[in-house]
């Protein structure tokens, strides 16, 4: 049994974009296990391996875990895979399943291995990593429901729901358009300016918001350890946390009474959550805003994002008694039963804002 946990979140992405780099180590019977959930783009491949040599004081990852095949979460992990040693590599492979899933396209011409082609190039840093693994004899294991990563169990996607709903939608997602220099100041603008008052005992965070499929093709984690529950949630959106949920109580977890520690998904982005979602996740608001909160949630997201964390989900985090931490350029750590590292202080939580995102 597990008995003591860390969880260090490093700071990833520049401008606008953020992204996922999260290192965990976990104490089990006096032996130190260790688990990357996701690694930045490319170029955060480097820090996230100093920072398991020099804070975890090895060179071998016992998990590596790719939540979902976006470049801002899988692109560090190669340089990982190809600098330390490497237990167990777990990651989706959509396109493993072309020939399941051929036949929900209409075009006949059409084959299962050009479509597994055109899998491999839509995702091409999440494939670099199945080639890596290979390269280096690592075990490739992929995290569907009910799978067991050391301590973490994986709540979602089930295996059905991700080969017959969410690969078919990976092929048909639009390219993301890339904003001009005027409408990102623009935007800047009308971001800056539309904000509204905020209460605690008024919550509004609709159940109509939807993410990408490849979002919520998230490999959503839960870990007991102790009195305590840890819950990792990449770039999922309001079906796979509710899936997670519902996955949860079917095993016999109560996540809304269990988790002590929760990921913020997709950097708080307001088009991940909903109010009915949370409740159903991490339970529903206490009654008055002077209650100490007693639980963690740690986010990350780009020093120089305005948008990210958006206020009006940190708030909901807040109401529920959370602690919420962010990255904002600097590396935060979450620790229970572990030594206190030198020079990492303690980290300034956000307030409960009485303005908010229209």
């Amino acid at each position: 049994m597990a008995n003591g946990i860390e969880i260090d979140f490093l700071p990833v992405g520049e401008g606008e974009h953020s992204g996922d780099a999260i290192a965990v180590r976990w104490l089990v019977n006096e032996q130190y296990k260790v688990m990357i959930y996701d690694g930045g783009t490319k170029e955060y491949g480097v820090a996230l391996v100093n920072h398991v040599r020099t804070h975890f004081n090895t060179n071998h990852v016992d998990y590596v875990v790719n939540s979902h095949p976006d470049n801002d979460h899988a692109g560090g992990l190669l340089h990982v895979l190809e600098n330390l040693t490497v237990g167990e590599l777990w990651m989706h492979r959509p396109w493993k399943y072309s020939a399941e899933i051929r036949q929900y396209f209409h075009d006949g011409r059409m084959t299962d291995n050009s479509l597994a082609e055109r899998l491999k190039q839509k995702m091409a840093a999440a494939y670099a990593l199945e080639q890596a693994a290979n390269k280096h004899s690592i075990t490739i294991r992929e995290p569907f429901a009910g799978s067991q990563i050391g301590a973490f169990t994986v709540l979602s996607p089930t295996e059905y729901r991700y080969t017959h709903e969410l690969i078919p939608q990976f092929a048909k997602s639009p390219s993301l358009k890339v904003e001009s220099a005027m409408e990102s100041a623009l935007n800047m603008i009308k971001k800056a300016a539309s904000y509204i008052a905020d209460v605690w005992h008024h919550e509004y965070l609709p159940d109509s918001v939807t993410t990408s499929a490849e979002n919520e093709s998230s490999a959503v984690l839960f870990a007991s350890i102790g009195t305590n529950g840890y819950l990792l949630t990449g770039d999922a959106g309001i079906q796979t946390l509710r899936a997670s949920a519902e996955f949860a109580k079917s095993i016999g977890i109560d996540l809304p009474q269990r988790v002590s520690f929760v990921q913020i998904p997709h950097h708080g982005g307001r088009h991940n959550v909903s109010t009915e979602t949370l409740n159903m996740l991490i339970g529903e608001p206490l009654p008055n805003e002077n209650a100490a909160p007693t639980r963690s949630a740690y986010v990350s997201a780009s020093e120089k994002a305005p948008s990210h964390p958006k206020r009006v989900v940190t708030n909901a985090f807040v109401r529920r008694g959370f602690k919420v931490g962010q990255t904002k350029g600097k590396a935060i750590c979450h620790y229970v039963g572990m030594p206190r590292r030198e020079g990492w202080g303690p980290i300034s939580y956000l307030p409960f804002y009485q303005e908010v995102e229209e």
